[in-house]
């Protein structure tokens, strides 16, 4: 099979009803199959021709005998397919030609998958390093995380159109967050009642009590007359320090953009004090930037070793009360520095008191990989080892700060 086999499904077919689902399966998969489901349309292979663009590279690479490895390396960027020709239309596109032809031809959700294939699958830099195509691109996460690994290519002028992708996306994560995180802190509901009708605060057992008098036993309801609603108390916080360490090689770029983004929803509330740190084989405390999270994550670099013992080292010079303090390593624990050194000063902070979190993930997805051995080895020291949304570690900080 050609390189068609990783051409997503999600693409609208053209023409007779009947002929739509032979048409779908050629646009799937490729050229070959045309002899079965017989020559496209004219949109259709427009369509073909953009697939073909991005897709044929595997068969490019197979003839020229270069074995692509789980994250597409081995390929380079480029401007050219793989000189195939698909459908009836030219195989010759650049970036931007590309990207115009597939905001045309696909729908939203296909565009974002063929997006993230081009820049992470085949790593076509020009997407987010050329300034015509910059002007062009809808902002999104895939084109986040490229920014953030390619931004060392780009000259001041391109970096300045990146930071626009960078601020878009920032933004909506933030509205998309922040009410998440927040709400975990809002407090819990007291028995007492409340003035004040928000439904999540709806009192559903004193209401039942309180109406009973109004109960109709020939329909089997109870009429609402007098609603009753809890309110709610304002957790008390005090004192209480949050450190997060976020490993910044290359497979973490979807945690560091979260807990960026975490970090400064954290930032204001009263007595939560939040640090983050960012590692590789060196340790960067990026705390003065966390309450804007855009210039923070144009401070990362994605790349580089892995040093997770200095960094815990670092954490553990922060921690001013160790019964108040919780260290967050966000990291896939493949360590590159001293592992004794590191299962050492874990273990030491929790005898001290502090809580130890190891985080394989901290995004929306929470789908982890990582070294399991060490961080088995980090749990045996008495670290909490997971994965997290952002909101589930809001809510774990609120269970411990509110006690």
């Amino acid at each position: 099979m050609t390189g068609g086999q990783h051409r997503p499904a999600a693409t609208e077919a053209s023409g007779a009803a009947d002929d739509a689902g032979l048409e779908r399966w050629r646009l799937v998969l490729g050229a070959p199959a045309e002899r079965a489901t017989g020559p496209l349309g004219e949109q259709a292979a427009a369509r073909d021709a953009a697939l073909e663009w991005l897709y044929g590279r595997d068969t490019d690479l197979e003839r020229r005998g270069v074995r692509r490895g789980p994250a597409g390396k081995g390929t380079g960027g480029g401007g050219t397919g793989g000189g195939r020709k698909g459908g009836d239309g030219p195989s010759e596109l650049t970036p931007v030609d590309w990207l115009d032809d597939i905001h045309r031809l696909f729908p939203k959700e296909t565009v974002e998958r063929l997006e993230r294939d081009a820049v992470e699958r085949y790593e076509i830099n020009e997407i987010v390093t050329d300034p015509e195509v910059l002007s062009r691109v809808e902002p999104n996460a895939t084109l986040l995380r490229a920014v953030l690994r390619t931004k060392h290519l780009m000259n001041p002028e391109v970096l300045a159109m990146a930071r626009r992708i960078v601020e878009a996306v920032v933004r909506e994560l933030m509205d998309r967050l922040r009410p998440e995180l927040r709400r975990a802190f809002t407090g819990a509901r007291s028995r007492l009642p409340s003035r004040l009708p928000l439904a999540r605060d709806f009192d559903f057992k004193g209401t039942v009590r309180a109406n009973l008098s109004h109960y109709q036993p020939e329909q089997r309801r109870v009429l609402i007359e007098r609603p009753r609603f809890h309110s709610r108390t304002r957790r008390h916080l005090e004192r209480w320090q949050l450190v997060l360490l976020v490993d910044q090689s290359g497979s973490m770029a979807g945690s560091v953009i979260h807990s960026a983004v975490t970090a400064a929803c954290l930032w204001s509330l009263p007595g939560l004090r939040t640090h983050l740190i960012a590692f590789d084989t060196s340790v960067v405390d990026l705390t003065s930037d966390v309450a804007d999270p855009v210039e923070l994550l144009m401070r990362v670099q994605l790349g580089g070793g892995t040093d997770i013992a200095r960094a815990v080292d670092y954490a553990a010079g922060l921690v001013e009360n160790p019964r108040r303090s919780i260290v967050a390593v966000i990291s896939d624990f493949y360590e590159g520095g001293d592992p004794y050194r590191l299962v050492r000063t874990v273990r030491g902070l929790v005898e001290q008191g502090a809580t130890v979190l190891g985080l394989a993930a901290l995004d929306e997805e929470a789908d982890p990989v990582y070294d399991r051995g060490l961080a088995g080895r980090l749990a045996e020291a008495g670290a909490q080892v997971g994965a997290m949304t952002p909101g589930r570690l809001a809510e774990f900080v609120a269970e411990k700060v509110g006690r």
